[in-house]
């Protein structure tokens, strides 16, 4: 209730002014209509009770931007890069909520993509600050279109470990590392990543290879 009383005090700053001003009639009375409707879609809309700024508890960074990320698997230039665009401009504002809408329109109208999916797992640990089975079933989809390309499983990875499951993230990039070609061009990327996670401190744990989503080869 104190949250509201700020608002009532405006309104009857703003009524005492008017008087001030001399506004009287008709003029009066649509200077009140005009803060009642203010005051009206406030209460419908408005939460003031919350802070300033929502927060994220619990909810853990990508230790490389995402979309550095994504292009160094999958280029900057591929067909369907304005849909993955699209949803980070929504994550950016923190709108993940749009952003996985507008990255689940994208996968029905491109089923076969795998970044897509990849994108698709992404904004889902980024809308719930977790790791889900909708976010699973997004990566194991894109393992499924590019049997043994390591972006699904990487991303699976990071899922992993903003969600707090440190060794098992682990465990799934040094699987990454130990397929990938010395030149590998993202390889430096997967690196990076496990150092930032401080690998010295974790567990591999074998699940993560059966847990992965990695299709058979």
């Amino acid at each position: 209730m104190s949250s509201w009383i700020p608002l009532l005090v405006l309104l009857g700053a703003t009524l005492g002014l008017l008087r001030l001003l001399g506004v009287r009639g008709p003029l009066l009375q649509l200077g009140i209509a005009a803060l009642m409707f203010g005051a009206a879609g406030y209460a419908v809309q408005g939460r003031p009770g919350l802070d300033a700024a929502p927060t994220a508890a619990g909810q853990r960074e990508a230790p490389v931007p995402l979309t550095t990320l994504r292009h160094a698997f999958f280029g900057k230039f591929s067909p369907t890069e304005h849909w993955l665009l699209i949803a980070e401009s929504y994550a950016r504002r923190g709108d993940t909520a749009g952003a996985v809408g507008v990255l689940k329109s994208a996968v029905r109208a491109h089923s076969a993509d795998q970044s897509l999916w990849v994108g698709l797992g992404n904004a889902l640990v980024d809308h719930a600050g977790t790791i889900t089975p909708a976010a699973e079933l997004a990566y194991r989809r894109a393992a499924e279109l590019a049997p043994g390309y390591p972006a699904p499983r990487f991303f699976y990875g990071l899922a992993l470990a903003r969600s707090g499951d440190r060794g098992n993230a682990l465990a799934l990039w040094q699987s990454v590392l130990a397929d990938a070609p010395a030149d590998a061009g993202w390889r430096p990327f997967v690196e990076e990543a496990m150092a930032a996670l401080n690998p010295g401190r974790g567990q591999s744990s074998p699940e993560a290879r059966r847990s992965a989503p990695t299709p058979a080869p």
